[in-house]
């Protein structure tokens, strides 16, 4: 008898601790497979400055429409594409290879974050893609640390190439606060990314 009740009492002891704690788990949110956008922002520096040495690059316009169905040869391209170049240079940052902060441009033998995505939508746009499927995003990663990365639109979602990673993952994967990416209707407007904070991630590494 004595040993029932004594049974008794610590379940319930257990169930007061138990109880709330789960209680407090939050509700798990549902993962969009796109970045929603919201209004015109700040260009980056470093891509202001790029505009004004390739004008043509940037006054790109283009109709707004929905994503594109890759096909498995798209995919295969982008794959390709995205893992060469990420072997072809060397990491380094804007000062050690110019000389200054936040300076855009297409590399040669080393390649700071922008560079590595600016070089991937050459190299995608000359194989068929469409500019506005192609978008330079800032992020900031985990450290605090400012990165850019190449946004692929399609119609799965939004997929990151990542001079970090060979690895083509959705967006929502990866370790970052998505802050801001190039409009879909001219590449020389940026939009801010309004979901881009609410992601729950994991370390890079």
């Amino acid at each position: 008898m004595m040993r029932a009740l004594l049974a008794r009492r610590v379940a319930v002891i257990l169930l007061s601790f138990l109880v709330p704690a789960s209680a407090a788990l939050p509700a798990s949110q549902p993962i969009e497979a796109s970045m929603v956008t919201g209004s015109v922002t700040s260009q980056p520096i470093g891509h202001y400055d790029f505009c004004q040495r390739f004008v043509d690059e940037c006054n790109i316009r283009s109709k707004t429409g929905p994503a594109p169905v890759l096909t498995a040869k798209g995919w295969e391209i982008a794959r390709q594409i995205n893992i060469a170049v990420n072997a072809r240079y060397v990491p380094r940052t804007d000062m050690e290879i110019y000389g200054k902060e936040e300076y855009w441009n297409y590399p040669t033998v080393a390649a700071d974050c922008e560079d590595y995505a600016l070089e991937k939508q050459k190299e995608l746009v000359a194989a068929g893609f469409d500019h506005s499927d192609l978008l330079i995003t800032v992020v900031r990663k985990q450290d605090g640390e400012g990165h850019a990365v190449l946004t692929l639109r399609t119609s799965d979602g939004d997929f990151i190439l990542d001079n970090l990673d060979d690895e083509i993952q959705p967006w929502y994967a990866k370790p970052y606060t998505f802050l801001k990416r190039q409009a879909t209707f001219n590449t020389g407007k940026w939009v801010t990314i309004e979901n881009g904070r609410d992601i729950l991630v994991g370390a890079l590494h």
